[in-house]
């Protein structure tokens, strides 16, 4: 659960502030994968905190971390600094200034994502501990196993529009599957930002890896997705996964 910059002991904050020149901060306002998250300006510039306490939120962030450092590219913001002090894991990320990503139809972001997909599509899985597909996903078939790296998030809150070209941010749900599973995971995405399934999957098809899977394969992913959301929006009352729900339907309906 995301919790205020007030709730960082001194001793943190301190540290923070000596890192980064000063200690004018701005919450992050989307993203719930860290306790702390926060933009941290200073006389050093900008510099994306996260930090965590709890035995969960730091071993989430201790995995993003590591994957962070691991994965190299333009696309994915560098791990500045990192520190752990009175109890607390804290991170700082380079920070990516621009808007979100706008995947609604027609939009030039859409151009930007495809090329991010082309690279990740033959970008090999680093060597750290990422999630296997049925790990994240709570389901599996052998067409999801291989070997490259997988974000498997890419919704909007992800993504971001800098001066130089689309960033990719919050890896810490990282996986080692087989390239065309990030496109899976991206469909819901497309159809949230007013694809209907068949625009989605038409332009999904612009990538060889999304041509040269079998449907039977998309199928079944398509359907298994469906049912793992709307399982979850059954018993949460989560807006968020109440859109997921009923994203995924929509395209497991079309696939079917």
């Amino acid at each position: 659960m995301r919790m205020d910059w007030t709730a960082l002991p001194e001793a943190v904050t301190a540290e923070v502030a000596e890192r980064v020149g000063g200690l004018h901060v701005t919450p992050a306002m989307t993203g719930d994968h860290a306790e702390i998250a926060a933009t941290v300006t200073g006389t050093t510039g900008k510099v994306f905190v996260k930090a965590a306490h709890t035995d969960v939120g730091v071993r989430s962030l201790r995995f993003e971390l590591r994957v962070s450092e691991a994965v190299s590219g333009p696309h994915s913001p560098a791990v500045v600094w990192h520190f752990a002090v009175a109890g607390w894991l804290v991170v700082g990320f380079e920070h990516c200034e621009g808007p979100h990503a706008d995947l609604s139809p027609g939009s030039p972001d859409l151009a930007l994502l495809e090329d991010v997909l082309a690279v990740l599509g033959e970008t090999p899985a680093p060597d750290a501990p990422l999630f296997s597909p049925k790990a994240r996903l709570g389901f599996e078939h052998p067409s999801m196993d291989g070997d490259t790296l997988v974000h498997t998030d890419l919704g909007p809150a992800n993504l971001i529009v800098t001066p130089d070209g689309l960033r990719i941010v919050d890896w810490a749900m990282a996986a080692k599957a087989a390239p065309w599973v990030e496109l899976a995971m991206l469909t819901p995405w497309l159809i949230g930002a007013g694809h209907t399934p068949e625009q989605a999957d038409q332009w999904l098809a612009r990538h060889r890896v999304w041509q040269s899977t079998d449907p039977e394969v998309l199928d079944y992913f398509a359907t298994k997705n469906a049912e793992k959301w709307a399982s979850k929006a059954a018993g949460s009352t989560a807006a968020w996964m109440h859109d997921l729900a009923g994203w995924t339907s929509q395209w497991s309906a079309y696939r079917i």
